[in-house]
């Protein structure tokens, strides 16, 4: 065995630490969501302007304090209460999103109903990052039924959504092509 496997988790349990917890139980999809959306953001950023990589890398970041806030259940003391106090997410991280959609609802109006993605490769990228933000935030939500986790959180996996859909319509914009609602014909 090397570094990379260990082959503990062959039966269907993850190691976090000293706990093993079964992978299929909400709190590591959760984990596993936002993961899959930090790596989503990462090859998207990877492709990006630099005008969006400044936004993508501090989203990215923000998901670990995420991440941690949803792991911190799985290490409890003899009385049921948490170890460790994860990293505090302020609700700053939540304005700082929320200025950057006005700023960009000040450039372009806002679109009404649905739109076709794919209008260029970036705004098609970032349509898929809403998408799979609108998951990671429906499992966090499941996980925050069974384990309380800040409203600043949930918050922030909200207004997620609302960035990458406003991040997309920009990246259309300003790649002067016309977006496109479906027709339902």
């Amino acid at each position: 065995m090397g570094l990379f496997y260990t082959g503990k988790g062959d039966g269907g349990q993850s190691s976090v630490g000293k706990i093993k917890i079964d992978k299929t139980c909400i709190e590591i999809e959760a984990l596993g969501d936002l993961d899959e959306l930090n790596s989503l953001i990462g090859v998207v950023k990877s492709q990006s302007p630099e005008h969006l990589r400044g936004i993508f890398n501090a989203v990215q970041e923000n998901l670990f304090i995420v991440q941690a806030n949803v792991a911190n259940f799985m290490f409890q003391d003899d009385n049921g209460k948490p170890k460790y106090k994860p990293k505090e997410f302020k609700r700053e991280k939540i304005t700082e999103i929320e200025k950057l959609i006005d700023d960009m609802e000040k450039i372009i109006e806002p679109e009404k109903g649905f739109i076709i993605p794919g209008t260029n490769v970036i705004s098609a990228w970032v349509d898929l990052l809403r998408a799979v933000s609108r998951r990671a935030e429906r499992s966090v939500l499941r996980h925050n039924k069974d384990h309380e986790l800040p409203a600043d959180v949930l918050a922030y996996m909200n207004r997620l959504s609302s960035l990458f859909f406003a991040i997309a319509r920009m990246e259309s914009k300003s790649g002067g092509q016309k977006e496109k609602h479906p027709t339902y014909k």
